[in-house]
């Protein structure tokens, strides 16, 4: 795919065709900034996890640190996940499948891709889904 110089300034708009060059071009670079802080973060859990053990002699600061370590090893799980998504979406902008809703197909809208730009479903197939998983879980 021919990437497209973005305009310092671009923010996408509804009066341009939808997912056009420029539009591909700026989501590309927002996912791979994204990507870049996540693993800019889950480099500086590392350190900080290898740095040693806990020297902390009072039980109370002890639980408090390993408490601190446990929410943090979960928080980079849930970053690590949100790489695989953000892969996904950068190969979506290469196959030209992204910003379309994999459930219907229509545009998934530019709002909500710059609100959450891993998006794979427009607002109306999302909720559809979220309304048949809580029907089925309450069976």
């Amino acid at each position: 795919m021919l990437a497209a110089t973005l305009p310092p300034d671009y923010r996408p708009s509804d009066d341009e065709e939808f997912m056009n060059p420029l539009q591909l071009e700026y989501f590309r670079q927002k996912l791979l900034r994204w990507r870049l802080d996540l693993l800019r973060e889950a480099g500086e859990t590392l350190n900080s996890l290898s740095e040693g053990g806990i020297a902390e002699a009072d039980l109370t600061d002890r639980a408090s640190v390993e408490t601190d370590r446990a929410l943090e090893l979960r928080t980079r799980d849930r970053a690590r996940k949100l790489i695989g998504k953000i892969d996904q979406a950068l190969e979506r902008i290469e196959n030209g499948t992204y910003g379309y809703c994999e459930e219907t197909g229509e545009p998934i809208g530019l709002r909500r891709l710059e609100a959450r730009p891993i998006a794979t479903m427009s607002i109306e197939a999302q909720e559809r889904h979220e309304r048949m998983e809580r029907i089925h879980r309450d069976d």
